[in-house]
């Protein structure tokens, strides 16, 4: 009796720490979207406009995940990892039609200290909360809330990108670095997101 009750009580341990992973990635997401628009309109910066749309996407993967962890059953399952394939497929467009305005327009967005501050922290946020979702997510045996460890890496990577991006454009005025940078993320989440429809059939 006391094994099956301790494998029950360490998976609600594991189901809560991954409700506290997306909503501490819903809330820092969140509170992204106001600071990433008021840094990029008045930086007039595509780059972290971009970002903003890449944030509001990482808010509807967290909300598909909480969603998935309140229920059971293998069809919310499948819906939810159809969810997350096209929260990669909208990332991988979003990307590559702002890497590709930016590169044929020449887009020279205007130094921006507070995106700069602010992509930084993200980067090592999003990493941290990554690494856990991928260890909670294996332990639960859960591959929404993995698959959504993988979109917030992302978010992680992209916001280095982007700060890269941001970094060099204020110290040597590269502004092609950043768009450059994005064609990496394109590949990236257009293989996510294949992989999460082949595993459904």
């Amino acid at each position: 009796m006391n094994a099956p009750s301790s494998a029950a009580a360490d998976r609600a341990r594991l189901v809560r720490r991954g409700f506290a992973l997306e909503f501490l990635t819903l809330g820092w997401n969140v509170a992204g979207v106001v600071i990433l628009a008021v840094t990029a309109i008045a930086a007039r910066s595509v780059a972290l406009a971009g970002f903003g749309l890449d944030s509001l996407i990482e808010i509807g993967a967290s909300t598909v995940v909480v969603w998935e962890l309140s229920g059971t059953g293998e069809l919310r399952r499948r819906r939810a990892l159809r969810a997350m394939a096209v929260a990669f497929i909208a990332l991988a467009v979003y990307l590559l039609i702002q890497s590709s305005w930016a590169l044929v327009s020449g887009h020279r967005a205007a130094h921006s200290p507070g995106g700069i501050a602010w992509t930084a922290i993200t980067a090592a946020v999003m990493a941290a909360l990554a690494a856990g979702k991928a260890r909670t997510g294996a332990a639960l045996g859960n591959p929404v809330l993995s698959a959504e460890g993988r979109v917030t890496f992302v978010d992680a990577v992209l916001a280095a990108a982007v700060l890269t991006g941001l970094a060099l454009n204020a110290a040597v005025g590269w502004w092609w670095a950043d768009p450059l940078a994005g064609y990496v993320l394109v590949f990236y989440a257009a293989r996510e997101a294949r992989t999460l429809l082949t595993d459904q059939h």
